[in-house]
């Protein structure tokens, strides 16, 4: 097994593929643009078409058209449900698979979910490789993502210079599925990290410490994580990165990795605290806005605490408390 398979060797040329992309939101806009900005041509899909100009993509006018064009098909999409009515949908990709054709699927989608549809997809001759991703819209931006993927080896290394166009670093985790389930493991230990490190800085800025100091000590002790490193230094400023996973959608992936747990009959203790506040943040009124906003719904039930006391574009203090 290789494990990281785009640090092994330089990216190969794109040439020979022809791209289709379904989904081209706040990530999988991102992730065409890398591609469109490589050179490859990329033939998309999604509901609002404004979404696809942005991204530089030619715009298909349904997902069969996508699917019939391209050699591999890219999906982008919220949540497991949703890909499976694209591809098991009347006229969606099943419906016009063919043989040699590559379903990358780099939707956040539920393990079991995704080895239902690679059995479906197989029958047609269509391979499944699930992708999933991590780094955010700033890395997607920047083509410097990292993806965990799983399925056949040989088909990843044959696309490898499709991904490599916005992935800096592409793991192999084992068969169809592995990816999905490496993603909800690491999704869920960022929540845990992002919700955590929320209530820490609240009770930091409510006891009346400096919070960059705070921060720095936190950053040189065992208590460091991604949220202490990347999140807090601009929150405590009121810049809270927006483009980001939202609210909804953390809660949506912590009841995923609950569900996986639960599947695989192991205990589950650390998962209430993700699950209250983000369910938090959704009751006060935060359910779209970036899963950062979960500082504010904590301190909004602490005596209305703000880490900064910024009035310009990117504080959301009231946020909440407008739509509650």
């Amino acid at each position: 097994m290789t494990p990281a398979l785009s640090d092994d060797s330089p990216a190969l040329p794109l040439d020979g593929f022809r791209t289709g992309f379904i989904g081209l939101g706040n990530m999988g806009g991102r992730m065409a643009r890398c591609l469109v900005n490589a050179g490859q041509p990329v033939l998309g899909y999604d509901t609002r078409p404004e979404s696809i100009e942005a991204a530089g993509a030619t715009s298909a006018s349904s997902v069969a058209e996508v699917v019939t064009s391209s050699d591999i098909v890219l999906l982008s999409l919220p949540e497991s449900r949703i890909v499976e009515a694209v591809v098991l949908g009347e006229d969606g990709v099943l419906a016009h698979a063919r043989p040699g054709q590559v379903l990358v699927d780099l939707s956040t989608s539920a393990p079991s979910s995704t080895i239902r549809l690679h059995a479906q997809l197989l029958e047609k001759g269509m391979t499944l490789i699930d992708a999933g991703i991590s780094g955010g819209a700033a890395a997607a931006e920047k083509g410097a993502l990292t993806l965990m993927t799983g399925g056949d080896i040989q088909v990843l290394e044959r696309i490898r210079p499709v991904l490599d166009a916005f992935a800096a670093h592409i793991f192999h985790c084992g068969a169809v599925g592995a990816g999905h389930t490496a993603k909800l493991l690491n999704n869920f230990l960022n929540a845990i990290a992002l919700s955590a490190t929320a209530e820490v800085m609240v009770a930091g800025r409510k006891a009346g410490l400096n919070l960059e100091v705070l921060l720095e000590v936190l950053n040189n002790s065992s208590g460091v994580n991604f949220a202490t490193l990347n999140r807090f230094p601009k929150i405590i400023h009121g810049d809270y990165l927006k483009g980001g996973l939202t609210n909804s959608l953390m809660m949506k992936d912590v009841l995923a990795y609950v569900d996986l747990l639960s599947g695989l009959g192991v205990a589950s203790p650390n998962s209430s605290a993700p699950l209250a506040s983000f369910g938090l943040a959704q009751q006060m009124g935060y359910s779209d806005q970036i899963s950062n906003t979960v500082v504010d719904a904590i301190g909004d039930v602490s005596g209305g605490v703000r880490l900064h006391n910024s009035t310009s574009g990117t504080d959301t203090s009231t946020a909440g408390k407008d739509r509650a």
